[in-house]
């Protein structure tokens, strides 16, 4: 049974090879690493920014939060490649949304890469709405949201 609960310490290890695996594919075609794959994941544990979804005790999905003053970022969403096409990202991104509510946050942003073409129609398909595109630490990002209602 699928459960989701915030990281601990100890997910470290798992958590950065989860990230690691999910993105590695865009490499090639970005030239470099994406910016999930360089960020601090134990600072963002510590400060309890990170959830993860466990299936049988596999650590098989995470999604970042980060509440700011309108909205709820999502900073990252990612499902581990052996368990891509299992809804995990749609349960992960329902947990955010019902995260939002309870901090009664108006709606969900987020930004991702605009070579990552296929997340950008995931995204679409939710119902989220590209508000702006912009340059952001050499990165050419596409800037979406989703009201809440």
């Amino acid at each position: 049974m699928a459960k989701i609960r915030p990281a601990l310490a100890d997910d470290l290890g798992a958590v950065q090879a989860l990230v690691n695996a999910a993105y590695a594919h865009y490499i090639p075609r970005l030239g470099r690493a994406p910016g999930p794959m360089t960020d601090d994941y134990a600072a963002a544990i510590a400060q309890g920014l990170v959830h993860v979804i466990e299936i049988d005790s596999t650590l098989t999905g995470l999604v970042v939060l980060i509440a700011e003053p309108d909205a709820l970022l999502l900073d990252n969403i990612a499902v581990a490649p052996a368990a891509q096409g299992q809804k995990i990202g749609r349960r992960l991104m329902a947990f955010a949304e019902d995260t939002a509510k309870r901090l009664g946050l108006p709606c969900l942003r987020l930004y991702t890469n605009e070579l990552m073409t296929e997340n950008i129609g995931w995204y679409t398909r939710l119902g989220f709405r590209e508000t702006h595109r912009g340059t952001e630490a050499g990165l050419r990002r596409v800037y979406m949201s989703r009201r809440l209602d």
